[in-house]
């Protein structure tokens, strides 16, 4: 088993600043950076890079003032180019206000610190990763340790989903681009900063979302004769998709992801005292790692469109959640280097034996982007993602700091 030298663990532990790490976690979170309105965050992002001495740094728009933000700091020669990556924006904050009300906790952007744990939006999703990441090289800095690899810093933005006409992943097309023409260095590794726990995710799902709308023809409830009931259709639509993923989860299965499914999460139609003449389904899909999403939206099409009965009943299909593939995201598994990963889970073991296991993403995040470029990668920081993008976010302090200790740590060539 890999294993840590303890008077390296020492060595960081003694020059680590635990005060201006969370001085720097609150700024952060007290910075909005809901989507679309990254700018003020990746401001204050590359002030800390320039503060550590990253060169290059730069502010570059992936879309009309919403910047991405990159920058370098060499490490030895010949070793590793790293990619630390993670993103700026944030979910929204309806309903903090009133959830929190008349409690420290009732801005969600200001920090509060409350048995143990830093509260706001963001403080999981993802900036106490951001953070770790300016915070490990201050340690290594401090306590007068090299940088072993060099370091690709790249905060990009439009990562989260929900706001109108953004949440499509432009910041991490952008900087693939970048990468893929040799403006900015190939990473041989890279660490995307979600949420883990402390723990390494080395594959995650695909997914499309897809909205269903049946439409037949609306009339009077007492000639019902002259009508074509949408809401009919959709039932059978229903059935149909309900056994489609039946198929799907006997098919492929990953043994970290699991299979495949596809779940509707919604249905809307009817609502007069008449025939309903439309409707709509919505669902999404689970696609495991070697699995292609064409294929599985094929099927699924043509599993619809073959159980509705009536065929005056148009059916249409919309994905409005394209990312690295055009109606959805691409499932990932990192190649099988798992030198750098046991690496990373020897320097996470070394602060918490509880954790560094090697796992699944419980969710879809932006690492396919490089993978298609050849680069390998985990998600590692801390945060609980079960809690993200709820009025209860927040980020356990001690979780945090290791995470930061075991970054540095990493950085410093730990078990190389």
């Amino acid at each position: 088993m890999t294993k840590v030298d303890e008077r390296l663990i020492a060595r960081l532990r003694e020059a680590f600043e635990p005060e201006a790490a969370l001085a720097l976690l609150r700024r952060a979170i007290g910075t909005p950076s809901v989507t679309g309105e990254e700018a003020a965050f990746a401001g204050l992002l590359a002030e800390e890079l320039k503060a550590i001495g990253a060169q290059d740094v730069e502010l570059r728009d992936f879309a009309p003032g919403r910047p991405n933000v990159s920058a370098l700091r060499k490490g030895r020669p010949g070793a590793d180019t790293l990619l630390l990556i993670g993103h700026t924006d944030t979910v929204h904050v309806r309903g903090w206000r009133e959830r929190w009300a008349g409690t420290e906790r009732e801005s969600p952007y200001s920090g509060a610190l409350i048995d143990g744990a830093v509260w706001g939006r963001g403080a999981s999703d993802l900036k106490a990763g951001l953070c770790t990441i300016l915070s490990a090289v201050r340690i290594l800095d401090r306590a007068g340790l090299p940088l072993e690899p060099t370091v690709l810093f790249a905060f990009v933005g439009d990562e989260e989903s929900g706001e109108p006409g953004s949440g499509v992943s432009a910041g991490a097309r952008a900087l693939a681009d970048r990468i893929g023409k040799g403006e900015l260095p190939r990473p041989d590794f890279a660490i995307y900063v979600e949420p883990t726990m402390l723990d390494l995710y080395v594959a995650h799902m695909g997914f499309f979302i897809c909205d269903i709308t049946l439409t037949g023809k609306s009339a009077y409830f007492g000639v019902p004769e002259l009508g074509v009931d949408a809401l009919k259709a959709a039932n059978q639509a229903l059935t149909a998709l309900w056994r489609y993923s039946d198929e799907l989860a006997k098919g492929e299965s990953h043994p970290l992801v699991g299979a495949g499914f596809v779940l509707p999460t919604g249905i809307k139609g009817g609502g007069s005292i008449a025939v309903p003449g439309e409707c709509t389904i919505d669902l999404i899909a689970k696609i495991p790692p070697r699995v292609e999403l064409e294929p599985v939206r094929q099927r699924m099409e043509a599993a619809v469109r073959a159980a509705i009965a009536d065929h005056r009943v148009k059916v249409d299909f919309a994905y409005p959640a394209g990312r690295d593939h055009p109606i959805g995201g691409r499932p990932f598994e990192s190649p099988p280097d798992r030198g750098r990963v046991d690496r990373l889970a020897a320097s996470v073991r070394a602060l918490r034996p509880d954790r560094g296991r090697v796992e699944a993403a419980p969710y879809w995040s932006e690492l396919p982007f490089f993978a298609a470029l050849g680069v390998p990668g985990v998600y590692f920081a801390p945060g609980d993602i079960t809690i993200c993008h709820t009025l209860g976010e927040n980020v356990n302090l001690k979780d945090y700091y290791d995470g930061i200790l075991a970054l540095a740590a990493y950085l410093a060539g730990a078990a190389g």
